[in-house]
């Protein structure tokens, strides 16, 4: 592992925080998760600048592409229309309370930019000095970085499979939300994928099935709440 960063505690936060994953929807209030989330993004880009984040905003950009969110915007590729990780929350779900990432984020980070690094060396691109490697390498060359890392025999590949795990969830599920809040809110991830409302009640039901039609026809002694026989 390059930057002399400790693969195994990495691993160990990683892990911790896949774990801890199914408390996500217990927040008690959604404001509440997404404030003190914002606090420790706030916390990291203030021990070790602004460089973690917009290394970690290009990381999951990279798997999950969307628009920029502004001009100036350089974390964010704009590879793609619409939104993208960046904007469903990748790096609040990242940094929430609940997940013991906080601590490791720049590490990954440091990581991350010495693959960027080495992969600019070896391609002869000449990276710009004013932010992170990584977020230097133009779109196409950030997709082949990332590609690397989830090679069969890259030693760090455990800690890039959790991460694009996690910044999948932020833009599938809205895992740092509330599903029902998310939704209220306009979620970009929920909205693009068009995840349906609750009902009058709050919960969700599906009465029609998947494909239109059944599928098979229930064993015969299959119980009335669903259980196989």
């Amino acid at each position: 592992m390059d930057a002399g960063i400790d693969r195994r505690a990495l691993l160990r936060g990683l892990a911790a925080a896949v774990a801890a994953l199914p408390a996500l929807p217990a927040l008690p209030v959604l404001g509440t998760g997404v404030a003190t989330a914002a606090t420790a993004a706030t916390a990291v880009t203030s021990a070790y600048g602004s460089w973690p984040i917009s290394t970690l905003e290009a990381f999951a950009d990279t798997l999950v592409p969307g628009e920029r969110r502004g001009p100036s915007d350089r974390a964010v590729a704009g590879a793609a229309a619409g939104p993208g990780a960046v904007q469903a929350g990748a790096v609040t779900l990242l940094t929430a309370p609940e997940l013991p990432l906080a601590p490791l984020l720049p590490g990954i980070a440091t990581l991350l930019d010495a693959r960027a690094t080495s992969y600019a060396v070896t391609h002869l691109i000449l990276l710009p000095l004013d932010r992170p490697p990584f977020v230097g390498l133009a779109f196409p060359h950030r997709t082949a970085v990332v590609a690397g890392l989830f090679q069969s025999d890259d030693p760090d590949r455990p800690v890039w499979q959790l991460l694009s795990f996690l910044v999948g969830l932020a833009f599938d599920t809205a895992a740092h939300l509330h599903t029902a809040q998310a939704l209220a809110g306009g979620h970009p991830g929920l909205t693009w994928i068009g995840f349906p409302p609750p009902g009058p009640d709050g919960l969700w039901r599906f009465p029609d099935h998947s494909y239109g039609r059944a599928l098979a026809a229930p064993h015969p002694a299959t119980t009335p709440s669903g259980s196989p026989a």
